[in-house]
């Protein structure tokens, strides 16, 4: 009698369907929908402009719209631009603010330089920016350092024509030290926080610790709208520069990691490296080689498989439970039939050409089959005589 057609038992799964995983995420989801909402308003009620400091385009407090404003009131064409190349068209007749002059290049600095504006304002200009637009201006050091102090009133001190037209005004920040053709005005603290110097080819260079005096909260107080008219107003046309404050400082004048820890701090890093070493080496001289150690509790097998067996009644895993007990049954039956085991388990239809030949007559219609690769039972009653009749097909195949 030849074998009957194999079909395999449906497999049984533990992955979660759908309706679960939406009853598990239900939550998480409404959650993040609900901060999704939140940014969605927040972003479309604010104001999507942002402006730095000293911008003409802003009018928050510290934006410099007011200034430029009052210039145009006056006649003055007022432009702005963010491309350090435009700054460098020669012999145009106009006043350039640039504040940070610090975070343009040396060769954007010197191209500057050589363009032949009629005036250049420089806020808040470091030692590189100095050296290159303003000869005879140095930064005013206190024990190394650069000396700063915060914007306040100062009388104007000096025979510059803007500033005696101003009179006294709100000045401050980085201070300055001058020398030679160079002069200061609104001294704080002994040094001039505004200081006029002239290039080589005619441009005249004013350098201004702080543009605090320009921005909207503080142009009208004092002498500042008429000292801010003086400076930028000198001619009809006026370019005020857009400095990306994002952008990071020229590559020379870059720093790299190490170049910010101290020097101590490298033979203490070297230190505890080598201390490091030598408790490695230390702990792996004391441990030996990997030791076995008996169990402090032995586990009998028919306890692992009772715990196994309540953990299925409990889930309700009858497939899975019958699937285990027909697959030990064909391991065990495989060897006695001489059929081999592939990849732990006998080919199916070599397993149950054996058990024809093994059984013969006795062997009832579809049993083998059935019991060995049939569908997973339906309740408790069905798998207990499952797992009777595996233990009786054993028998007779032990036993024929």
């Amino acid at each position: 009698m030849s074998p009957e057609p194999v079909t395999p038992a449906p497999a049984t799964t533990l992955t979660p369907t759908v309706r679960q995983l939406w009853r598990r995420g239900r939550w998480f989801l409404a959650v993040a929908a609900i901060v999704l909402l939140a940014g969605l308003l927040l972003g479309g009620l604010g104001d999507s402009t942002d402006y730095p400091s000293l911008d003409p385009r802003s009018a928050d407090p510290d934006g410099a719209k007011a200034t430029a404003q009052l210039l145009r009131a006056q006649g003055i064409t007022v432009d702005t631009t963010a491309d350090p190349g435009q700054l460098a068209v020669p012999a145009r007749d106009d006043t350039v603010l640039l504040p940070l002059p610090d975070l343009l290049t040396d060769d954007q600095l010197s191209a500057l330089a050589a363009a032949g504006h009629h005036r250049l304002v420089l806020i808040s200009p470091d030692s590189s920016a100095l050296d290159l637009l303003a000869p005879g201006v140095e930064v005013a050091e206190n024990g190394g350092l650069p000396l700063s102090v915060s914007s306040a009133n100062a009388a104007q001190q000096c025979a510059l024509p803007e500033a005696a037209q101003a009179g006294s005004a709100e000045l401050g920040g980085r201070l300055y030290r001058t020398d030679g053709p160079a002069t200061g005005c609104y001294l704080r603290n002994g040094y001039p926080a505004l200081a006029r110097t002239t290039l080589a080819n005619g441009t005249e260079v004013i350098v201004l610790g702080s543009g605090l005096f320009l921005t909207n909260q503080h142009l009208a107080r004092q002498g500042n709208a008429a000292l801010a008219l003086g400076l930028l107003g000198a001619r009809p046309h006026f370019t005020w520069f857009l400095p990306d404050y994002q952008a990071l400082p020229p590559a020379e004048q870059q720093k790299s990691f190490t170049d910010l820890i101290p020097y101590g701090w490298r033979w203490a890093g070297l230190q505890l490296a080598l201390a490091t070493v030598l408790a490695a080496l230390w702990r792996a001289r004391r441990l030996g080689p990997v030791v076995s150690e008996e169990l402090p509790v032995v586990v009998r097998a028919a306890e692992t498989t009772e715990g196994r067996a309540r953990l299925y009644h409990r889930a309700k895993a009858r497939g899975r439970a019958a699937e285990a007990l027909r697959r030990a049954a064909r391991n065990r039956l495989a060897p006695v039939l001489g059929v081999p085991l592939t990849a732990g388990e006998p080919e199916p239809t070599a397993l149950l050409t054996a058990l024809a030949d093994r059984l013969g007559d006795r062997r009832e219609p579809g049993g083998p089959h059935g019991l060995l690769y049939g569908p997973p039972p339906t309740d408790d009653a069905a798998l207990l005589r499952l797992a009777d009749d595996l233990d009786a097909l054993e028998r007779q195949v032990r036993h024929p």
